[in-house]
């Protein structure tokens, strides 16, 4: 299968959603960013605050009319952790956690340019976003159900065991890149400041998701290319062509 990013290097690495996921959540639209040549430090400090800050406005607005529990994107991830057995006032989607802690906070905290920026483009979209170094992944990533023998890496250096039937991201090598789906990411593939290539990763299951993921791959090619010399390259997924390939390191 011909690369997706363009590049022709002969490794490719993929990422996907199992037939599992597709037959029990039909609803799923899940949209794959790839880029090349992310660094720590970006052009002018105040375009990645006005970037910032104008999303953050959306996302106020939004919430001025309603709590984030209420938005359509957030309660549908609600109805889906229901179906996996997940008390979704728990354990919620990272889009959800993030909107609460802006309502409560005002803000978010400051802790990459890539990170910022796509932590602001998912409060204003109320869609999760999922950032990885693909540096930390093996072979491909999978969203499916865990087995049980995989390994989650906290952010605090601590080391889990999924267990089986939960929904995680995982590689070739039985890590786990989030757990419970779009609950919480490991800290083995976060970004760091040696982060060069990622691969951004944003589901939904609302009825205007097709639409909405769309958008917000339109909108975060276009702040990368303002921020960064890259050039992304992004896909829409469909049970019928369920497979994001970009190239591997």
């Amino acid at each position: 299968m011909p690369s997706q990013s363009g590049h022709d290097d002969g490794v490719h690495v993929f990422f996907q959603h199992s037939s599992d996921i597709w037959r029990d959540f039909p609803e799923l639209v899940p949209g794959a960013l790839y880029a090349e040549g992310i660094t720590a430090a970006v052009g002018p400090g105040a375009a990645l605050d006005a970037r910032i800050a104008a999303h953050a406005e959306r996302a106020a607005a939004r919430l001025a009319g309603a709590s984030e529990g209420e938005l359509p994107e957030i309660q549908a991830w609600r109805r889906a952790f229901t179906r996996m057995g997940l008390k979704p006032t728990q354990y919620r989607c990272a889009s959800e956690a993030l909107l609460r802690r802006f309502r409560k906070e005002g803000s978010l905290p400051r802790l990459h340019p890539l990170i910022d920026l796509c932590n602001a483009v998912s409060v204003s979209y109320a869609i999760p976003v999922a950032v990885f170094d693909v540096s930390r992944i093996t072979s491909y990533v999978e969203v499916r159900h865990a087995t049980g023998d995989e390994t989650y890496l906290t952010f605090g250096g601590e080391t889990e065991h999924p267990p089986a039937g939960e929904v995680i991201f995982a590689d070739a090598e039985g890590r786990a890149h989030a757990r419970r789906w779009t609950n919480r990411q490991s800290g083995h593939s976060a970004v760091r400041d040696s982060t060069a290539n990622v691969l951004i990763v944003a589901e939904a299951l609302h009825d205007t998701a097709a639409r909405d993921v769309g958008s917000l791959l339109a909108t975060l090619t276009d702040e990368l290319n303002g921020l960064w010399p890259v050039t992304p390259k992004s896909a829409i997924l469909t049970p019928d062509a369920p497979r994001f390939e970009f190239p591997g390191q």
